[in-house]
């Protein structure tokens, strides 16, 4: 098995595509835009790696579908657990949600975010 890296850029070369992984109900504001790049998958997808961005949303979510580590660029998140803890998150901080998590994801102002998924 060969190893690669590389550099996984909040502004990738290619730019970012559009993306619909949030339902359009969830948005917060008249702006729906949600962008994606995939920086590098395996060829099943149980590891993706990229950029994310999106508008104001907010989403509660019975149990998180992966295990995600992100760092944000810029924007700022915040996370409501089910036992009303509440973390914010903005520019530099990296977190991780578990699969499974139940939460309240709510981004407060765009988020871009990248990204590192475990299926």
């Amino acid at each position: 098995m060969s190893e690669q890296g590389f550099l996984i850029s909040p502004t990738p070369a290619g730019g970012l595509d559009p993306s619909d992984m949030t339902d359009k109900s969830a948005f917060t504001t008249d702006d729906t835009s949600e962008l994606n790049h995939t920086h590098f998958a395996t060829g099943d997808e149980s590891i993706l790696t990229g950029t994310w961005e999106c508008a104001p949303c907010r989403e509660k979510i019975d149990g998180y579908p992966v295990h995600e580590m992100m760092t944000v660029v810029s924007g700022k998140l915040r996370l409501t657990h089910a036992d009303g803890r509440v973390e914010e998150f903005g520019p530099g901080d990296t977190f991780f949600i578990a699969k499974g998590t139940p939460v309240i994801w709510e981004i407060t102002e765009t988020l871009r975010k990248i990204y590192m998924i475990a299926a």
